[in-house]
């Protein structure tokens, strides 16, 4: 294309986007139309790639595409495996697309679409996108190693030993309660249980196809992939509906738990390309096909908006969760915008499978940009519905009432008419027995997308199969969250160990592989065990810290980012990781105080202990309080050190009082690069 026709397109595209978010931003009084979303958040995507992720990539990192990554110098058919980069970005998309970029958006909607829109979009460009993009990118240069490991070497021993505690304790919990949400997904599901497992069979079979059969077939692989899959969805409604096989896939939260602890065993111990990596890729078709559905029901439906730029729960009152819009919002809306799990997939399992480091731009900056897309549509499929009906289904019974009577009552009293025999309906429509007090996100989310597809895609008759179907299809993105974050705590696990032994830090040594892959799948499972034995208790009760500890992850992958940047002798490009450092402090600083010490008994650990303790109540509830209230303000101490400790550092470089320079692996010339700059 021309260069004046270039400048022409991606000026058109510059005020496309500058229009739609004005109109999200200013407009009021009259409801929307979602694709002003859709607009905003394609062009600021189109935007922030062509344009940002280049000045990252030629000014901050300087990626050479001649330099051998450690996939290719460190290959040894297991972790270390050189793999196509649409295969990597369909692996590291699908690892890093978890519960939050469902979730988040639609607990973040009491405040309106407004502020959750503008975080995703602004949060995802200038903050998750290059934190995913700069520590793959400094992990390929470091043979692959974890982000506490690059830590230790960078920011310093202290700060080194302080980030591995921090990390693998918050992952711990991470992954026990993303598996949680697995088993309550699953549970008692035929049709999403039968799918899932389905997908393990296919993924292995994709695995020896791509490795054996037809090496290097990687569109192949993709069509036999997407077939299959089909096949398994369209085979989990048949599943369910006939009983005499719906009783193998009926399975219990205990039976969940335990099965799903062995997949997580497997997945971490068994070679990279056999399971792991195909597995991600073809969650990668059901993920991006379901998102790109959804897309097209709202460009030929264009839905309107039915929930405000702002609500009065801004204030903090809301029902669905307690808390000021700053900086509860920031905080609820995790993956969407910057989640700091993504650094230890960038520093754990993709690293090991790029083959140029030119591809860690697509990679890390893409696939972020693909899971805020994923976050804009369920903000979309919440605000669709009708404000009375998204809080009927998200509220709890303690905040609005246990009956269906008490609580439309209470949320048509706040200014959101809903009315008892609509619920019913609904439910009825979409194959449940009551969608009241539904809380968690998920199954907003589930109606919001079965609105849309029903109306654009089938009409009413498919509602309760599009409803069952984006279940299926959230316990999908979380699987694969709890598979790539198991293999990366087993990689940490090694990292720790190399240090006592040196056999098992070898990536590559069976009994290594293993003995760290139970220790890391014996963490997360015992707090599995615990919250499905006793749901009020064990993992449950460290929900809560889900949002701070993975913004807390953030802040330490932006120390080690900025202090990597600066040490490479490029400190007047720090801003670029050094400013959304800052506003994560003060967001998750922020937050973690209100949650420990505010005197408002919704919102504060301690406030509320107290108040169990004065009324003689449960006194599980009031242990689990006052846990949440101590590893709360532990992990802000460890990671104020970490600050304090990197802060140090940048200042003594910059000073001169200390000489700057980088821990690299050395310059080893790759034999795929005159194939790959053709």
């Amino acid at each position: 294309m021309p260069k004046p026709l270039r400048i022409l397109m991606w000026l058109l595209i510059a005020v496309a986007g500058a229009l739609a978010v004005a109109t999200i931003a200013i407009h009021r009084g009259e409801p929307i139309n979602a694709m002003w979303l859709v607009v905003a958040a394609a062009c600021t995507y189109l935007i922030g790639y062509r344009f940002y992720s280049k000045f990252i990539s030629a000014k901050v990192l300087a990626l050479n595409a001649h330099r051998a990554t450690p996939a290719e110098r460190l290959e040894n058919g297991r972790d270390f495996v050189p793999t196509n980069k649409w295969v990597v970005f369909g692996h590291h998309f699908a690892a890093i697309a978890g519960p939050g970029p469902l979730v988040g958006p639609v607990l973040a909607a009491q405040f309106g679409y407004l502020p959750g829109t503008l975080w995703i979009l602004a949060g995802a460009v200038f903050g998750g996108c290059v934190q995913d993009f700069v520590i793959l990118l400094f992990s390929v240069r470091r043979d692959g190693k974890s982000l506490t490991e690059i830590a230790r070497e960078q920011i310093g021993r202290v700060g080194g030993l302080v980030a591995y505690l921090a990390v693998i304790s918050i992952i711990v919990i991470l992954l026990g309660v993303c598996a949680l949400v697995v088993v309550n997904a699953l549970k008692d599901s035929p049709w999403g249980t039968f799918t899932i497992a389905m997908t393990i069979p296919i993924a292995l079979l994709m695995g020896v196809y791509l490795r054996r059969l037809r090496p290097g077939k990687v569109l192949e692989t993709s069509v036999l992939g997407f077939v299959l899959v089909m096949l398994a969805i369209w085979g989990g409604q048949w599943a369910s509906q006939t009983p005499s096989v719906a009783q193998w896939f009926t399975l219990n939260a205990a039976t969940l738990a335990l099965v799903i602890i062995v997949y997580g065993f497997a997945a971490s111990a068994l070679p990279v390309w056999l399971l792991l990596a195909p597995r991600d890729y073809l969650s990668t078709f059901v993920k991006l096909g379901t998102i790109g559905l959804l897309a097209v029901g709202i460009i030929a439906l264009h839905p309107t908006l039915r929930m405000p730029a702002l609500t009065r729960f801004i204030d903090g009152s809301g029902p669905v969760f307690a808390g000021n819009v700053f900086p509860f919002a920031f905080i609820t809306i995790a993956c969407g915008a910057i989640s700091g799990f993504h650094s230890l997939i960038a520093s754990g399992t993709t690293p090991k499978l790029i083959r140029s480091e030119t591809e860690t731009r697509m990679v890390g900056y893409g696939a972020m940009l693909a899971e805020s897309m994923v976050a804009i549509m369920a903000t979309i499929a919440a605000c669709v519905l009708q404000p009375g009906i998204y809080f009927a289904i998200n509220s709890p019974a303690g905040m609005v009432g246990q009956t269906a009577e008490a609580a439309t009552a209470w949320i048509t009293g706040q200014g959101f008419p809903v009315v008892a025999a609509d619920m019913h309906a609904l439910a009825q429509a979409v194959g449940e027995q009551t969608l009241f007090n539904r809380t968690g996100g998920a199954p907003a989310f589930a109606v919001g997308m079965a609105h849309i597809f029903s109306n654009s895609l089938g009409g009413q008759a498919v509602m309760a199969i599009w409803y069952h179907f984006a279940i299926m299809f959230e316990a999908l993105f979380i699987l694969t969250v709890l598979d790539a974050g198991t293999r990366v705590g087993r990689f940490m696990v090694q990292d720790a160990l190399g240090h006592v032994w040196k056999p098992l830090g070898r990536t590559s040594w069976y009994p290594s592989i293993l003995a760290t892959s139970a220790l890391i799948v014996g963490a997360w499972g015992y707090f599995l065990w615990q919250g499905v034995k006793d749901p009020l208790g064990g993992i449950n009760s460290l929900w809560p810290l889900f949002g701070i500890s993975n913004q807390l992850l953030a802040i330490v992958a932006f120390c080690v980012a900025t202090t990597i940047i600066i040490k490479m002798g490029k400190a007047r490009y720090a801003a670029v990781t050094l400013a959304p450092l800052i506003w994560l402090v003060a967001v998750t600083f922020t937050a973690s105080w209100h949650k420990v010490f505010d005197p408002n008994t919704r919102i504060g650990f301690l406030s509320h202990a107290r108040q169990l303790a004065a009324s003689h109540g449960n006194a599980r509830l009031i242990f689990n309080d006052r846990l949440d209230a101590v590893v709360t303000g532990i992990l802000i101490l460890m990671i104020a050190l970490i600050l304090i400790e990197s802060a140090i550092g940048w200042i003594q470089v910059l000073s001169g009082r200390k000489e700057a320079g980088v821990k690299e692996s050395p310059f080893v010339a790759t034999q795929f690069a005159v194939e790959q700059t053709r």
